[in-house]
């Protein structure tokens, strides 16, 4: 997986929810991480968890803390129940290899036995975010607004760390799109149900002025790999 890896601050309840946080754009943003400290960004009002979830609201910079990863409701249609902790096998082809303004990297979507993977030569930055369809599912399509419940791994274009991971704590997360960055809407909002998708995001579409508990500084570049397993209107 992608080197040097840091334990964001804590998502909801468990490991290190990073802290919730205001984006540019009128996204406030919201970490939660689950592993390790106790909670310290919680999706509240803005709604997502976070080992880093992203949540938001307006466009001044504020942090919060708070704990518990919300449960998957039972109004979003699920597609799978949890998030596969195996890690990936290395070695085999990519499902995407992004060439960057600096730095490269590659991405092999999750399965259902299998994290994603993620491995960056870096630093590694983009100047547009871009979006790529691994595996297509074959639900419904997922509207810009929707609430969904996904598995993710967020990685650091900068040094290629691991700073947030359902998959690491075997279960999903649950939000509503417009509650998170802007990024992480391009990359679900228009697809299907059951699709693996990846997202290399600009630091504008992202945390412009960083995040640092989960080790993200203002001009990085990340990469997500995300599963949708569920979504309603």
């Amino acid at each position: 997986m992608a080197a040097g890896r840091k334990p964001a601050t804590s998502p909801r309840g468990q490991t290190a929810q990073p802290p919730a946080r205001t984006a540019q754009y009128g996204c406030s943003v919201t970490i939660v991480n689950f592993s390790r400290l106790p909670s310290s960004v919680a999706l509240t009002a803005c709604a997502a968890t976070f080992a880093v979830m992203l949540a938001a609201c307006s466009s001044t910079t504020t942090e919060t803390s708070s704990s518990s990863v919300p449960a998957v409701s039972s109004s979003v249609a699920k597609a799978a129940s949890g998030c596969p902790t195996e890690a990936a096998e290395s070695g085999g082809t990519p499902d995407w290899t992004l060439p960057g303004a600096t730095g490269n990297v590659a991405v092999t979507g999750s399965t259902d036995t299998a994290a994603p993977l993620v491995k960056v030569e870096g630093p590694f930055s983009v100047t547009e975010t871009q979006v790529q369809t691994l595996q297509a599912g074959d639900g419904p399509v997922v509207a810009p607004t929707a609430t969904v419940s996904v598995c993710y791994m967020g990685v650091n274009g900068r040094d290629g760390s691991v700073f947030d991971s359902s998959y690491e704590r075997g279960a999903p997360v649950e939000f509503a799109l417009n509650q998170v960055v802007p990024g992480f809407q391009k990359a679900i909002a228009g697809q299907k149900v059951g699709s693996t998708v990846a997202v290399a995001m600009t630091s504008a579409d992202g945390y412009p002025k960083g995040q640092p508990s989960a080790g993200i500084e203002p001009g990085d570049s990340l990469i997500f790999a995300i599963k949708i397993l569920g979504a309603s209107s």
